[in-house]
């Protein structure tokens, strides 16, 4: 079930001290994950990074009700990061628009992003 199919939507409620626990623990394995990224070499990690956004792109095109081939994607992704995969897939233009509507890869911010709630 995706966020938006729930019955109250767009209303949250959460409990303050939960919340902030669950983010603890992900804040720390995030980093303990950073600190192994950095240990690996920069092909593994232009890997990772090559799989996540091919997820990303592929999930997000699903809430939106589109189906993309993960194939052509990860080739487009890979394409944007300057990343030769030893071959080019059929580009489809449904599939570059969806790498489009994503982050440039190559621009990923060094501070993280904030946000309020009103």
């Amino acid at each position: 079930m995706y966020i938006y199919e729930q019955a109250d939507w767009p209303r949250f409620r959460w409990g303050e001290r939960k919340l902030l626990a669950a983010l603890a623990e992900v804040r720390h394995l995030q980093g303990r994950l950073l600190g192994r990224m950095q240990a690996l070499g920069f092909s593994l990690r232009t890997e990772a990074a090559l799989q996540t956004l091919t997820q990303d792109v592929v999930k997000t095109s699903e809430i939106e009700g589109q189906q993309l081939d993960r194939q052509q994607v990860r080739s487009s992704i890979a394409r944007r990061m300057g990343v030769d995969l030893g071959g080019l897939l059929w580009r489809d233009p449904q599939t570059n628009r969806g790498i489009f509507s994503t982050p440039d890869p190559r621009r990923i911010p060094a501070a993280p992003v904030r946000a309020t709630l009103d």
